[in-house]
């Protein structure tokens, strides 16, 4: 545990040295006790050995400055607090936190088992051979939902490819000037298909093909290429700058293209 953690003694004067940075010169004894939970005379005890340490010094009736020593202190503190909060994050509750994965196989809870990705979904196979594992927190028969904890490694994953196909606005011809057969040769192997904009959604409904989502397409098609599935979104050439917009905002890698 962080030292600044160890006793209350210790975790009250950081707060109170922390507060004293944040308001000098003009230190307000209440104001801080009423900041740290403690009462004024509690402050003004802490403050006087904070300034026997050499880590604060009086200038004056209620003005009050951080020394370096002071800053030096508050800095390694601060180090320490935020290394042990990382380590509650990452290590402690990374390694309770549950989540749910589809049973490849029958599993028993407390089994150990390899987890990948398949349709964008996290699976579960009782066996500990693959590059990230967690162990079964339930029981689960094929195809059925398993709750999944103390996660190690990391799923191999090759990211899925975006792809942005334009067709024109209606003052420019809009669906009319779509070639049906083009359009459907590039959705029939997509595995997510979005569209945005009336002219994109009539002309792929022409084409007999009816898209998976005609909302939020950048943000369907961010998330869904994160999970190693490849997108095709059909846009309206005016909503392609705010699908490329939120693809790039996540630092998703896309393509536009126009349809032969």
């Amino acid at each position: 545990m962080a030292d600044v953690l160890e006793d209350k003694r210790t975790a009250t004067r950081f707060r109170i040295l922390a507060e004293i940075a944040d308001r000098q010169p003009a230190v307000s004894q209440g104001e801080i006790a009423d900041a740290v939970g403690v009462t004024s005379q509690a402050v003004s005890e802490y403050t006087r050995g904070l300034v026997e340490d050499g880590l604060v010094e009086k200038e004056g009736r209620s003005r009050y400055r951080v020394t370096k020593e002071g800053v030096d202190w508050l800095l390694q503190s601060a180090t320490d607090v935020r290394r042990f909060a990382d380590h509650v994050t990452d290590d402690i509750l990374g390694n309770v936190g549950e989540d749910a994965a589809i049973a490849r196989t029958d599993i028993e809870a407390g089994t150990t088992v390899s987890l990948s990705l398949e349709d964008g979904l996290l699976h579960a196979t009782p066996n500990d051979e693959g590059p990230a594992t967690g162990i079964a927190t339930t029981d689960a028969e094929a195809g059925e939902d398993v709750g999944v904890t103390e996660f190690e490694g990391i799923i191999d994953l090759e990211p899925g490819r975006v792809t942005v196909y334009q067709v024109p606005p209606v003052r420019s011809g809009g669906s009319r000037t779509v070639d049906g057969e083009s359009l459907a040769a590039v959705c029939e192997d997509a595995p997510v298909l979005a569209a945005t904009g009336v002219e994109a959604v009539v002309a792929l409904r022409s084409a007999g093909i009816e898209p998976n989502t005609t909302f939020a397409p950048g943000e369907v098609a961010a998330e869904a290429a994160e999970r190693g599935l490849n997108v095709v979104i059909v846009a309206t050439a005016d909503s392609v700058g705010r699908v490329t917009d939120a693809l790039r905002d996540v630092g998703v890698a896309y393509e536009v293209a126009n349809l032969d």
